[in-house]
């Protein structure tokens, strides 16, 4: 069914008003809190819908990987062409770090993404970086070198709720979705969501 029927089945302050005065008892609540009690628990159900979605149906699949051994150029190059900002490192198909955008500015001696900067702060070290060294010449090490080794992951198993809460108590914008043997599956970011969020907010509701 369509949207429009969905809001036409949708009870309106008359309904509410009726469903008050056939309540026979006192009831110490106006039709404005009903109405805003029933938007609220409108809103939770959807939310908890939303959350309860598997991090399978989110993840970014497949994920570009490196090798720990990877020059930190070549890596650098696999994300400015494919548009990513952090790479799983894989050896012998098990996880064993991550090289971030990050990282690699940190690696050029370039203070980013530190909790006392904001997205202008680092932009404007990037670009003074520049102007006092003319090209960057990246370093030719390994991302081994460079690289996170407490990957934060989660399992296949579990939902987009697990994946919010493990981002906010890390810290971080992207999430490993990785089995038991720390074989990489698959990959959530603050992107991925915030396009999931968009794809059901502007998709139509069916009943």
């Amino acid at each position: 069914m369509s949207d429009t029927h969905d809001e036409s089945r949708r009870p309106g302050r008359a309904e509410f008003q009726q469903a008050l005065q056939s309540m026979d008892t006192y009831t110490d609540i106006s039709v404005d809190d009903l109405m805003t009690l029933a938007q609220r628990a409108e809103q939770l159900a959807c939310r908890r819908d939303t959350e309860a979605i598997g991090v399978t149906r989110v993840m970014s699949h497949p994920v570009r990987s490196v090798h720990p051994q990877t020059s930190l150029t070549d890596a650098v190059h696999l994300m400015v062409n494919e548009r990513i900002s952090g790479l799983p490192v894989v050896d012998d198909e098990h996880l064993v770090g991550i090289i971030t955008e990050a990282d690699f500015l940190r690696a050029l001696g370039i203070a980013a993404h530190q909790p006392h900067h904001n997205l202008w702060q680092t932009l404007e070290s990037l670009f003074s970086h520049l102007a006092h060294h003319g090209e960057l010449e990246a370093p030719g090490d390994p991302v081994t070198k460079h690289m996170v080794k407490n990957v934060v992951c989660v399992g296949p198993e579990q939902d987009l709720h697990d994946v919010i809460k493990v981002m906010k108590r890390n810290s971080v914008k992207r999430v490993v979705v990785c089995d038991k043997e720390r074989r990489v599956l698959g990959m959530v970011t603050r992107s991925d969501l915030v396009r999931l969020f968009f794809d059901r907010y502007t998709q139509p509701r069916t009943a």
